[in-house]
């Protein structure tokens, strides 16, 4: 198994994406990026932290690739919105990505480059690459919130 850290935007939402896709085996949510010990959500969301909203993601990349994953990042938010994903606004909504491995650093590089000539978007991308830091998990009520929220499990998608 290995190991993603994605920030996108609010973590509900994020998480729930990634736990839609074939091949990744858990997920959570929690802080990473910032200079608090032990941050709660409160911390964060009072913007006092440095940390992003964030998903971990862990995944068996024999069933999926971590540029499948970028790819789902890549579709989730907006990437050329500064600390801002539809009406959340702040630091802890920052686009981000925390590389785990070297490999992990240039896929994302070369992931981000690709998407930026692409045309498809008229501004810069500016998604923060960083490398993965200490991982504050969030409380248990943030975690899995959509599926807790509906009762449902969501279906994998290929």
């Amino acid at each position: 198994m290995e190991k993603a850290t994605f920030g996108a935007g609010c973590f509900w939402g994020v998480e729930a994406a990634f736990r839609q896709v074939k091949g990744v085996v858990n997920t959570s949510v929690g802080y990473m990026g910032g200079h608090f010990e032990n941050p709660i959500y409160l911390d964060v969301c009072a913007r006092i932290t440095g940390h992003a909203e964030v998903v971990q993601v862990e995944f068996d990349p024999s069933i999926v690739s971590y540029d499948a994953l970028l790819t789902v990042f890549w579709e989730i938010h907006d990437p050329t919105s500064l600390n801002r994903q539809g009406p959340d606004r702040g630091e802890q909504y920052r686009s981000v990505i925390f590389f785990h491995t070297p490999e992990q650093k240039t896929a994302a590089q070369q992931s981000m480059q690709k998407l930026q000539t692409s045309g498809k978007y008229d501004k810069a991308i500016v998604t923060q690459i960083q490398p993965a830091s200490t991982y504050w998990l969030a409380a248990e009520e943030h975690q899995q919130y959509f599926e807790k929220k509906s009762g449902t499990k969501s279906e994998k998608r290929d």
